[in-house]
């Protein structure tokens, strides 16, 4: 639709391109980009009112969509955004060639409707004029923001902001030169100045001065920034309540988050992020009840709400009467929907029901055929009836459905399925392929220092805890295979401080994430001081105010101590372990959080033995305070997980429901002792230090 909407733009027809655009809106109200087309389409028909009114419904809609405030700092152009603007002033410069500032607006509104190569066609007829012209500054700024050059708009936009320190246009731009090169704390000062300088603006800039603060860590100034915009009738909007629900959580405030949770319910009771977040306010409160009867009266008008369904059927004990009654409320209430289906499968399953599960397997794939769910219960049944062929060429089938290149995504299912028919040379086999055809798209190894070797020089001193030093932030690390997945769910239950950012898509970029950082310390180039200092400063950044983190690594290596001993005494180490073979056999089954290339299973069992050589050193020397969380036996117990943190930490932690997908029990390598031989061999000495038999 917004090709057809540009195209009309283009051809100067605004009005055809205000009907496409309310056509749109009329069919998608709630979409932040149909919003925003209609707003570009009524400020270049002239309706600068009615643009912002649009523009600004967008922006409650997606609060964090830079290029929707981008686009609002061009309607700002406000009065000369009439319809006749573009004629008015094309006749200005015919009549008077001199006429820089009508230059300088068709610019802008050139800019509005994202012709970016007139925009430089102007620019470079105004440049003849007055060439250092603050606006004429200002309007090469915000073209290389568009163009995507942060450095040029900052450099511009600055010099333009200097000269004409009032005008909102130019601070508007410089808020978002600024946030393009992550100089937060400008940015906001610069968007705060907006709100200041155009009252009508408060709402969208609060919101967006809001989420600044809290990418900088000041959850409070972020909190009081959406007071703001929610003390303003046109910015108490749904998503504004679950923004300010979600930060009051992320501050350990769930009674306030769930004040502004329940509007939030209220108008949208479907959304899947309000509703996570209010199931995580009331199990902090511990008022279920509370939970049951909010969620049950959204359902008498919500019956066909996907995530409706499920949070409220995670209030119940999971398999128990009270779920099973939801689940044929669910079915009834949406009786051909696959995931309702899907949970009264695993109720049945959960019962030891398995006739019964396997018939609802059998309506899944009639609705679905296909669907891993139902395909994958319909071979279990045949495993259990030890129907070993049928089930390996059932999965067979299945992947000679698909295309050629999709066909990896079932290899690992189809080597379960030889594993549990007891075909390990299949597996195996299956799993090597598996791994070559995922090596394009894996991380390599980290590197490995020198530190694990006991006959280095001596380590720095282990520092002093300084009395008034009230962190006490916890590294959580886990080799590949060791489950440390599963200890991360427990914890993540307990603690709002736990951060597994690491692994997202927006990592800290710091010392802990770097792998050269490990060369760097092991040569000197790097200085452990500023590994730490660095680590501090990006938290913050991270919504931790007072150095209190639960920080999941991506890596370990010994050679972090030579930073930690001496400038983070304070700190702990958390080591999740199994026996090192169950951990090479579960890498090459499972993967692990981290997608780390496995090129062969001695290469894979290479890198493993010598990092947890490491650990056996660190665990006999005592090198820095931690504790080894030995997971074999328990792996899927989550009862079990929670006491082994009890025990390691002498406080009491939550039974999750679940800790994930069941995973081979605790000395399934034996299983492999052939055909990984020489692989288990280069594991077995470092397995023996850490206490496990040899065979």
């Amino acid at each position: 639709m917004h090709e057809s909407i540009l195209d009309a733009l283009r051809r100067q027809d605004t009005a055809d391109a205000l009907r496409l655009a309310q056509a749109w809106v009329a069919e998608v109200a709630d979409d932040a980009q149909a919003q925003r087309w209609l707003a570009l389409a009524q400020q270049q028909h002239g309706d600068t009112a009615g643009a912002l009114d649009s523009i600004d419904r967008a922006i409650a809609l997606a609060p964090e969509d830079a290029e929707l405030h981008l686009l609002r700092a061009s309607i700002l152009v406000g009065a000369n955004d009439l319809p006749q603007a573009e004629v008015a002033l094309a006749q200005t410069a015919a009549l008077d060639p001199n006429a820089f500032m009508a230059y300088i607006m068709r610019g802008h509104l050139a800019l509005g409707r994202g012709d970016l190569d007139e925009v430089e066609r102007l620019s470079r007829t105004a440049a003849r004029l007055q060439p250092e012209h603050p606006q004429l500054l200002g309007l090469d700024g915000m073209l290389a923001l568009r163009r995507g050059d942060a450095d040029r708009a900052l450099a511009l936009l600055s010099r333009a902001s200097n000269a004409l320190p009032d005008d909102p246009r130019l601070l508007y731009a410089l808020g978002f030169a600024y946030l393009d090169k992550q100089h937060l704390a400008f940015a906001e000062t610069a968007f705060r100045r907006v709100a200041t300088l155009t009252p009508g603006t408060s709402v969208p800039m609060m919101a967006l001065v809001a989420q600044l603060a809290h990418r900088q860590g000041r959850l409070d100034d972020a909190i009081a920034a959406l007071e703001t915009v929610l003390a303003d009738p046109a910015g108490d909007t749904a998503n504004m309540r679950r923004l300010a629900g979600e930060y009051a959580l992320q501050a350990d405030r769930p009674a306030q988050a769930l004040e502004h949770l329940r509007p939030a319910l209220a108008a949208v009771p479907a959304d899947r992020r309000t509703l996570h977040a209010a199931l995580i306010a009331w199990q902090r409160l511990g008022t279920l009840d509370d939970a049951r009867a909010t969620l049950e009266a959204a359902l008498t008008s919500t019956t066909d709400a996907h995530d409706l369904w499920l949070a409220r059927l995670a209030l119940e004990p999971v398999g128990g009467a009270e779920a099973r009654a939801l689940i044929a409320r669910w079915q009834a209430a949406m009786p051909a929907h696959v995931p309702a289906l899907e949970a009264q499968l695993r109720v049945h399953d959960m019962a030891g029901e398995r006739d019964q599960g396997e018939a609802v397997a059998q309506r899944i794939v009639a609705l679905e055929p296909g669907r891993i769910s139902g395909e994958e219960r319909l071979v279990e049944a045949m495993l259990e009836r030890g129907e070993h062929a049928a089930a390996i060429d059932h999965v067979c089938r299945l992947m000679q459905r698909l295309p050629e290149q999709n066909r990896t995504i079932l290899r690992p299912w189809l080597a379960a399925v030889q594993d549990a028919a007891g075909r390990v040379e299949d597996a195996l086999a299956t799993w090597l392929a598996f791994q070559q055809e995922q090596q394009p798209h894996r991380l390599p190894l980290p590197p490995l220092g020198q530190a694990g070797q006991e006959a280095l020089s001596p380590w720095p001193p282990l520092a002093a805890v300084d009395a008034q030093t009230q962190a006490r932030p916890l590294f959580v690390w886990g080799a590949p295979g060791s489950g440390v997945e599963r200890v991360i769910a427990v914890l993540s239950a307990a603690s709002p401080v736990l951060r597994g950012d690491r692994f997202g898509a927006q990592p800290p970029s710091d010392g802990l994430q770097r792998y050269r950082s490990v060369g760097e310390l092991d040569s000197g180039a790097l200085d452990g001081a500023a590994l730490v200092a660095e680590w501090r400063a990006q938290l913050p950044a991270r919504g931790i105010g007072d150095g209190n983190i639960v920080d999941w690594l991506l890596w370990w290596d010994n050679v972090l101590l030579r930073a930690l001993r001496p400038h983070l005494p304070e700190g702990r180490l958390l080591i999740v372990l199994r026996d090192p073979r169950d951990m090479l056999l579960d890498w090459l089954a499972n993967g692990a959080p981290a997608p780390l290339q496995l090129a062969s299973p001695e290469g894979g069992a290479r890198w493993l033995a010598a990092v947890l050589e490491q650990i056996a050193v660190l665990h006999a020397q005592d090198l820095y305070p931690h504790r080894l969380l030995r997971l074999d036996g328990i792996e899927t117990d989550p009862a079990a997980v929670a006491a082994a943190l009890e025990q390691a930490f002498g406080v009491p932690f939550p039974t999750v429901a679940t800790l994930g997908p069941p995973r081979f029990a605790a000395g399934h390598w034996r299983a492999y002792a052939g055909p990984l031989a020489a692989a288990f061999v280069l594991l077995t000495p470092v397995a023996m230090r850490l206490g496990y038999p040899a065979t």
